[in-house]
């Protein structure tokens, strides 16, 4: 019986992921406020003063971290039926609301209820805990189409000793440098692909390929 995975997936800076991630992630800044209404009190006079508040604060940080880009708004309220010890969020419409608007919030609590259990439950009162407004810098452009693989199968003339578990000896295997290797070569295993932060080791059972966004793909032998 084969045992292990058949695919494996190295992404491009994976040592440094988490920081590459943080770096590249545009402004952002969440405000939540805790404000409880029965939807039958809804008060969308009170709702509406908060949500204003709410906004311009977030908007002020992202714009002072982000000056030049345009600002993308989000907002959703945590609801629930009364007795339920948790909440569900629910997009709001990005407008003021008016007193009216209790039945549409019902509406789309009971739509996305349904989504998460199946069906709603008719006739039980709804209430509102939190509201919350996200906003966020637009992220305009692309970095490019990536470059077409070529399929190539790359040699070198590096080498280092490996200990092979699957025969249960050392062996010589090719050393490859990851910033060589274009997208769309392939290496046959057993076999070293080094970087800068890591070395990836391709077993006797796996072939490794270079997919078009600079990724290692291992693929087990059929």
């Amino acid at each position: 019986e084969k045992l292990g995975m058949d695919r494996i997936v190295i992404p491009t800076s994976a040592g440094v992921g988490s920081a590459v991630g943080f770096l590249r992630a545009p402004v952002a800044y969440e405000v939540v406020r805790s404000r409880f209404f029965r939807l039958s009190t809804f008060d969308a006079d009170t709702v509406n003063a908060m949500l204003h508040e709410m906004a311009s604060e977030a908007r002020q940080i992202v714009s002072t971290g982000a000056p030049a880009a345009a600002i993308e708004e989000h907002r959703h309220v945590e609801m629930r039926y009364i007795g339920q010890g948790h909440e569900i969020a629910v997009d709001l419409p990005l407008r003021d609301l008016s007193d009216g608007d209790a039945a549409l919030l019902r509406e789309l609590f009971e739509k996305r209820y349904a989504e998460i259990f199946g069906r709603a439950v008719p006739g039980v009162e709804v209430e509102i805990l939190a509201w919350s407004i996200t906003m966020s810098a637009s992220v305009g452009g692309t970095a490019g189409d990536p470059p077409a693989p070529t399929g190539s199968r790359p040699t070198s003339d590096q080498s280092r000793r490996l200990f092979d578990g699957m025969l249960g000896e050392y062996k010589d295997v090719p050393v490859h440098w990851r910033d060589d290797l274009a997208p769309g070569s392939r290496i046959e295993g057993p076999a070293i692909i080094a970087e800068a932060q890591t070395a990836t080791v391709v077993s006797a059972v796996f072939d490794a390929g270079i997919d078009r966004f600079g990724h290692i793909v291992l693929e087990r032998r059929k």
